[in-house]
Formats: structure tokens, C-alpha cells, sequence
């Protein structure tokens, strides 16, 4: 009977064997098959048609204002079991003294790490932990900002934990001294890459070295902070109608009204509140040319630009088309400069607005050292190409099309939409400003594209640094402008330390 089963057992197996290599010579023709097929078939990158794009709706939310002035944003998603929620907070490391710079990244991290009134640093993190849960919070350049995200059955618990850090911050000082040496050791390692160098000294030449959007932070203002600055940094901003707060996932909004009631609605508001006064921008520089020079390199990292304008400018959206015609693939800076000139490992142009100052226009990229100077004239032709020569019907839709198709990726999941509603809001944008762009968008001709380079580019103002072997470019900058201005990038020593 055992050598009966036995016997059966090889069969079932080689029968398996034997439908297995069917399956795979099966697999392997049809493979061979559509291989040919698709080769057969396939097309240039220009001749593929795109279906038309679907209309985007805004996912259901709801906004409603406490007594206190908080705004609230609620949008259900009941895809997952999860819940997470940012709080924005009017502030900004603009609004910094200049001889404390650091004070906001400090505050916004500190009031996180360094635990509250309630639970400690450790008590906090282990809480969290336990639950795969995160409350996290940080101060940028124009905004501050309290995220966190939890799993629905831990909401209730990890939302608490979240208004205590809002609310009951104690800005340990041993986290504070932790958080100044990490900064200081950013300070050390900040000319390792010349990328980084040129973002940072290009601010500087645009918007001026002692403009918040462009200040350094250093040694000295490192140890100017203390915590009795911090704590008084955040009594300054952190106040319920001094914020929106936003919250999506799966959770029931009845219930999530009642939870946000008892956890911030009796948080005093403060009635001495006022929208800070921003420092007008102004041109630092409008013209010159730049060297930092990095002996070690055998590259050059290169920025040319001007100051540019913001979100709502009513000539955004061609402004945008017109990235579209220089950038990417088809673009005329990656057909000119990289494809055909061969000059460039990378090359971009583009209008970079912002929300509410203005940005800037800024073109560059990486090239060998002895085509510095070629591709710094590269750059400028096809920018005043661009007023020239107005864009063909082919690089018109090229760029209004990638443009377009991209627009759907604001709307991948409703955290992105509801994030993007708060920004808005918080910036006095209308809610619907991403479809009127969208509509915009639709509408640009080359006319549009072509007046809005003649109106809004100037060639003639244009700043250009250049990090790089000062030896190694050949021929010199000096083809570029009589006189080329160096860039100390030195970092001051270590001042010594401010006892707090």
C-alpha cells in the first residue's frame, strides 16, 4: 500500500512537471509574440496621443470656525484606516530677529522633542511609538507648521497628544542645546557641495544678504538663541485664531467636531493678533556676474536670474507655459544646450513664483569647467530666444500639454487636496485658484507665451554666479563681463557660547 502511494505520488509530480513546461513554452511564445507586436508598433515619443484629461472635483470637506477662531477643514476618506491632520500656523523664520536667525527651525522643533507639561520627551515618543503613531511639528520660512498621523482606533489618544504639543510645550533646554550642536554641525559641512553653495549665495545676490529670504544662519546666531526666546517666540504666534487646522482619513465628522471641541475649543484666543507687516523685496543685484571659486572641482555649478513675481500674477499660467517650452525633454534648453551644444549634465529654466513675495526667475545647471562660458552664453541666447522667436504649434502644445497632464498629480489622494485648500486659505488665495489656472492653462496661445517673455524676462538684469575651478575655466569669465566679483563662502569661526 505504501508503494501504491509512493508510486501516485511521482506521477502527480511528473504530471506537475509536465503542465509546468507546457506553461512556460505557452508563456514564452505569447511573450515572443507581443514582443514583435509591440516592436512592430512602437512610436516616437512625439507621435503618442494622450486621452483627454478627466474632469478633477474637489473630494467633499467641510470648514467651520470655532469661537476661538480656529479654522477647521474636515474631509472624510474611509479607504484606509488611518487619520492624519496639520495644523498651519501664521509665523516664519521671516519674521525672525536677524541676530537670532535659527530662533523659528529652533522653536518648531524643540516644542516637539522637548516633551510637554503633561508627558516627557520619552513618555511622549514611547506613547507614539506604541502605537505607530507620529506628532511632528516645524517652523519654515513662511509658515509654521503640527502634523500628525494615526491609526483610527488610536485617534481620540494621539489627537490628545497632538493639542498638548500645541498647547503645553515646555522647550526642554537639554533638547535645545542638542538641537543648537546639529545646526552647528549643518554649519560646518554647508560648503561640502557647491549645489548647495550656489542655491544659497545665489539668494543672496537676488534678494540681499540681510533679507529674510536669504540670511545665513552662523555660529554667533546660533548662540544669541536662548529658551526663554523660544518661549516667547511661540506665545507670539501659537494661538488658536492664528491658525488653520486641517484633518482627513477615517473618522466620523460628527465625532471628530466633538473631539476637536474638547481637546482646542478652550484654548483662549488672543484678541492682540495682527498680520505681520512683510519687508518689501527689492532687486539686490540687477546685473554682474559672480565667482565662488572651489579649487577642487572639475565642474562648475552654474545660476543665472533675476527677481521675479508671484502666484497671482494674472500671467501665471503663460508664465508657467513658457517653463514647459524651456524645460523637459522637448524643451529648447534640453534640445540646444544638452542635445546638440553636448555643454550641459543638466540644464533648467523656469519662472519660480511665490505665494505672497516674489520669487524669482532662474536658469542653470551643471558643465564641464572649459564650457563654462559657453554655457553661461547658452542660457542667455535661448532666453532671449524666447522673446524673439515665438514657439512653434508643436512646442506650444508640447508644453501645454505636459503642463496639463501633470495637473492631476495635485489631486493623488485627499490629503494633497485638502493640504493644498489650507495653503490657499492661509496665503488669501480663492479655493478654486488651481482650476482657474488649469483653465488658464488651456487658453495660452504663442502670443501669450511670447509677450509674457518680452514683459516679464530681462536679459539685460540678469545675475549669473558661477561655483567652480577659477583656473580650470577656459576660456575666463572675463569673456562674460570686464569685472567678475568673488564670493567669500568662508564660514566665521565658532564664536564663543552665550550662557543661557
Amino acid at each position: 500500500m505504501q508503494r501504491y502511494k509512493v508510486k501516485v505520488f511521482k506521477i502527480q509530480n511528473a504530471k506537475r512537471l509536465v503542465y509546468a513546461l507546457i506553461a512556460a513554452f505557452a508563456c514564452l511564445f505569447v511573450t515572443f509574440d507581443f514582443s514583435l507586436a509591440a516592436t512592430a508598433e512602437a512610436k516616437h515619443y512625439t507621435e503618442l496621443q494622450f486621452a483627454p484629461i478627466p474632469e478633477i472635483k474637489l473630494p467633499k470637506y467641510e470648514r467651520f470656525v470655532l469661537q476661538n477662531g480656529l479654522v477647521v477643514y474636515l474631509m472624510e476618506d474611509h479607504e484606509l484606516p488611518l487619520v492624519s491632520g496639520t495644523a498651519l500656523i501664521r509665523t516664519g523664520s521671516r519674521l525672525e530677529p536677524s541676530a537670532k536667525i535659527g530662533l523659528a527651525e529652533f522653536t518648531g522643533a524643540v516644542m516637539r522633542t522637548g516633551g510637554t507639561q503633561k508627558h516627557s520627551p520619552d513618555q511622549l515618543n514611547e506613547m507614539l511609538e506604541q502605537r505607530a503613531a507620529a506628532v511632528e511639528t516645524s517652523i519654515g520660512e513662511t509658515s509654521g507648521s503640527a502634523n500628525f498621523e494615526a491609526l483610527s482606533e488610536d485617534l481620540e489618544t494621539v489627537f490628545g497628544l497632538f493639542a498638548e504639543v500645541l498647547r503645553e510645550p515646555v522647550f526642554a533646554q537639554s533638547k535645545l542645546d542638542l538641537a543648537k550642536t546639529q545646526a552647528k554641525g549643518s554649519i560646518a559641512r554647508r560648503n561640502d557641495d557647491p549645489n548647495e553653495i550656489a542655491n544659497r549665495e545665489f539668494q543672496k545676490l537676488i534678494y540681499g544678504k540681510d533679507s529674510p529670504y536669504a540670511r545665513t544662519i552662523e555660529y554667533a546666531t546660533v548662540d544669541r538663541v536662548t529658551r526663554g526666546d523660544l518661549v516667547q517666540f511661540y506665545q507670539q504666534y501659537f494661538h488658536p485664531n492664528n491658525m488653520i487646522l486641517g484633518i482627513v482619513g477615517d473618522f466620523d465628522a460628527q465625532k471628530m467636531r466633538s473631539l476637536i471641541q474638547a481637546k482646542l475649543g478652550d484654548w483662549q484666543r488672543n484678541p492682540k493678533i495682527t498680520k505681520p507687516q512683510l519687508s518689501e523685496v527689492s532687486p539686490a543685484n540687477t546685473g554682474g556676474v559672480f565667482m565662488v571659486n572651489q579649487p577642487q572641482l572639475t565642474q562648475s555649478s552654474v545660476l543665472i536670474g533675476h527677481l521675479g513675481g508671484q502666484f497671482n500674477n494674472p500671467d501665471y499660467a503663460a508664465l508657467d507655459v513658457l517653463n514647459g517650452v524651456l524645460n523637459g525633454f522637448g524643451g529648447r534648453l534640453f534640445n540646444e544646450v544638452r542635445s546638440r551644444q553636448g555643454i550641459a549634465y543638466s540644464v533648467y529654466g523656469q519662472w519660480s513664483p511665490r505665494f505672497d513675495y516674489p520669487g524669482m526667475f532662474i536658469a542653470g545647471g551643471q558643465t564641464r569647467s572649459d564650457a563654462t562660458v559657453q554655457f553661461v552664453k547658452a542660457l542667455q541666447t535661448e532666453i532671449k530666444r524666447t522673446q524673439t522667436q515665438r514657439v512653434t504649434a508643436k512646442e506650444l502644445a508640447f508644453a501645454k500639454e505636459s503642463t496639463l497632464n501633470s495637473f492631476v498629480f495635485n489631486f493623488q489622494d485627499p490629503s494633497q487636496t485638502l493640504s493644498r485648500l489650507m495653503r490657499y486659505e492661509y496665503y488669501g488665495y480663492p479655493a478654486d485658484f488651481l482650476f482657474r489656472y488649469q483653465k488658464a492653462v488651456a487658453t495660452t496661445t504663442a502670443a501669450d507665451v511670447q509677450r509674457v517673455a518680452k514683459q516679464y524676462l530681462k536679459p539685460e538684469n540678469l545675475v549669473t554666479l558661477v561655483v567652480g575651478n577659477q583656473t580650470a575655466i577656459q576660456p575666463p569669465l572675463t569673456q562674460l563681463a570686464t569685472q567678475v566679483t568673488p564670493i567669500d563662502v568662508t564660514i566665521p569661526d565658532l564664536q564663543p557660547q552665550v550662557k543661557n
